[in-house]
């Protein structure tokens, strides 16, 4: 047998460079590129490598949970086609990545971690920020990467990369278990050489199957559709991932069912379609909500039916209600006691669209869809239209980035209370120019999942829109994207604190107590809330942090400053930030409820008002089983 002798580590970035895939005929590498942090744990083994060979991309990061963060984004926006690798030291570069590989997985996102790690031999022990155990020697901080890892490995010896790249390929190319991957290397076995067969390294192409649903379940899901009164879609993140936009908008415009969007499915159909009635739950619009409620037939594709999406189990209020599920993931397929029709959305929807012949809803019910869907852009145009002579409204910010900007571009949010009102208030007309990581709603994940959608599509403006909470988590990647010549545009919004939480807060009976970005209130002693008067707010210059990473910078006070901006953005070549202060108080409407557990006993008179609201929404809380 042909062998070449090879470090453990470059031997892996050698397997790396020959994975392929094949989609729609065009054939194309898997992994384009690595982003790295290096340390005494992978500088010798893994960043050698890397340096050694010339085809995968090294991009330098500024901070491992953010080096994550853009390669899931990455992976989304490719619509799970392509990956980026990610490297780090030991310890605390290791860990570091952890939240976010958290995030990467709750989301089916597939992205390859190359952790460096303790010492294999055991010679060196305690290495500098090992964690010791005195019940096993067989432990690190990288066991923390178990419960969120799809597939996780540590290589003891270099032999097993024969087992262990293959099993990396199988999770992360898998449409149904697809997510983090993680390879721990402990630091010694990186750069150990060996007598690797020539054969592990020739090049491999993978094809993604598109797994058909059964063909008795399918004929079991058209009866239950026809017997159908009041049919409602639910378009999940699988739809876009499955490329299944176009066999979708076949399916409605055949049967006149209409459809309501996740925040991972939002624009699988465009917002004017006389189908759409946009956001479904927990942040649905009101046209959603209400035919939720009525809906004798939920036709869930691609969801995984997150609290938000159901209303914390109210949304789905007809004591006759059933589940359709299309799904490639069993688990999914099989929530709410649903028919589970198991398969590729687009392979399902297609043979949907040849086997129903006849069905339509009837005329009366898509005849209140469609005015729902009317009455919705009419509240839209209100709140994109509001005019606050003192402090702008966060609807207003997004009305007028969504008017101004191109249909093309991509719009990037995660935490806070702006995804709430973007999934309501977005007026989408790309599948893909609505970038909402919600599965785990991270803050600090937008500047660094804006990074990763540059990366993936360098032709789209991408429009970060964060709060001023998020961007103190996380914005030092604005560096990376000037160093790697990858322009974004972020939306800087000063809520003066945690603006979502401080309405969850009030909601609660709590005042907002925690979420003021202020100094401390001597009277009070542990308040930060919104008691606090306006002279006590901690008074920081964002805009003028930004510019010392390298943003260019422009600031706004009127809603007229922000739409020049927002033009003047387009034309300026490097990553620019807009700065502008928002009124944390005015918020956007809801019309359906989220679970948060309100104290079932407490001396404040306004716990013990939302506790008794509390009680009557769960009276309304349903198991579909």
């Amino acid at each position: 047998m042909n062998r070449i002798k090879l470090t453990v580590a470059q031997a892996i970035i050698k397997y790396i460079n020959n994975q392929y895939i094949k989609t729609n005929g065009i054939e194309k590498k898997f992994f384009e590129g690595c982003f790295g942090i290096l340390g005494h744990g992978n500088v010798g083994g893994i960043g050698q490598a890397i340096q050694e060979q010339k085809e995968l991309k090294y991009y330098q990061c500024r901070n491992e949970q953010s080096m994550v963060h853009s390669a899931a984004a990455y992976a989304k926006i490719k619509n799970r086609k392509n990956a980026l690798v990610c490297t780090t030291s030991i310890g605390p570069g290791s860990t570091n990545m952890i939240t976010a590989a958290a995030g990467a997985t709750i989301n089916r996102l597939p992205v390859l971690l190359l952790a460096g790690d303790i010492f294999a031999k055991r010679n060196v022990s305690p290495a500098l920020q090992q964690l010791e155990s005195n019940f096993s020697q067989d432990i690190s901080v990288n066991d923390c990467f178990k419960p969120i890892s799809k597939y996780w490995d540590r290589i003891n010896r270099p032999e097993q990369l024969q087992s262990s790249l293959p099993e990396v390929m199988r999770v992360l190319l898998s449409p149904a278990e697809t997510g983090t991957v993680t390879l721990s290397l402990p630091q010694d076995v990186q750069s150990e050489s060996f007598a690797f067969p020539v054969k592990l390294f020739k090049k491999k192409v993978w094809s993604i199957q598109r797994l058909r649903p059964d063909k008795k379940i399918i004929e079991l899901a058209i009866k239950w559709i026809m017997k159908s009164k009041k049919p409602l879609i639910i378009a999940g993140g699988g739809v876009h991932y499955s490329e299944a936009t176009e066999e979708l908008l076949k399916f409605i415009n055949k049967t006149d069912i209409p459809l309501a969007e996740t925040f991972a499915g939002k624009g699988a159909v465009k917002y004017n379609d006389s189908h759409q009635l946009g956001a479904i739950g927990a942040t649905g619009t009101k046209g959603a909500v209400k035919i939720s409620k009525e809906s004798d037939l939920i036709i869930g594709i691609g969801t995984r039916y997150s609290d938000f999406t159901t209303s914390s189990k109210t949304a789905f209020q007809n004591k006759n209600v059933k589940f359709i599920n299309i799904n490639i993931n069993e688990f999914d397929a099989s929530k709410n006691g649903a028919l589970m029709v198991q398969g590729d959305a687009k392979a399902v929807l297609k043979e949907l669209n040849i086997s129903l012949k006849k069905f339509k809803v009837d005329k009366s019910y898509s005849k209140e869809v469609k005015k729902l869907n009317l009455e919705w852009d009419v509240i839209v145009s209100n709140i994109y239209n509001y005019r606050n002579p003192k402090i702008l409204s966060q609807g207003e910010i997004i009305g007028a980035v969504n008017n101004i900007i191109d249909e093309k571009d991509v719009i990037v949010c995660a935490a806070g209370s702006l995804p709430g009102d973007l999934h309501k208030l977005w007026r989408t007309k790309d599948p893909k120019g609505f970038h909402l990581e919600y599965g785990y709603s991270c803050m600090g994940y937008e500047i660094a999942g804006g990074l990763g959608i540059k990366m993936a599509c360098p032709n789209r403006e991408v429009y970060v829109m964060v709060g001023d909470a998020s961007y103190l988590m996380l914005s030092q990647e604005i560096i990376t994207s000037i160093q790697e010549n990858l322009k974004l545009t972020i939306v800087l919004i000063d809520n003066s604190g945690y603006k979502s939480i401080g309405s969850l807060s009030r909601s609660l009976g709590s005042k907002g107590f925690g979420t003021r970005f202020s100094f401390r209130n001597k009277v009070e002693n542990n308040d930060f809330g919104d008691n606090d008067s306006k002279e006590k707010e901690i008074k920081v210059d964002l805009a003028e942090n930004a510019r010392s990473l390298g943003a260019h910078v422009l600031k706004c006070k009127t809603y007229k400053d922000f739409e020049h901006a927002l033009r003047n953005a387009k034309n300026i070549d490097k990553t620019t930030l807009i700065y502008l202060q928002c009124d944390r108080f005015h918020e956007v409407p809801g019309y359906s409820w989220w679970e948060v557990p309100v104290a079932e006993t407490s001396k404040m008179s306004s716990v013990n008002k939302a506790y008794k609201e509390y009680l009557n929404h769960k009276k309304n809380q349903r198991f579909y089983n």
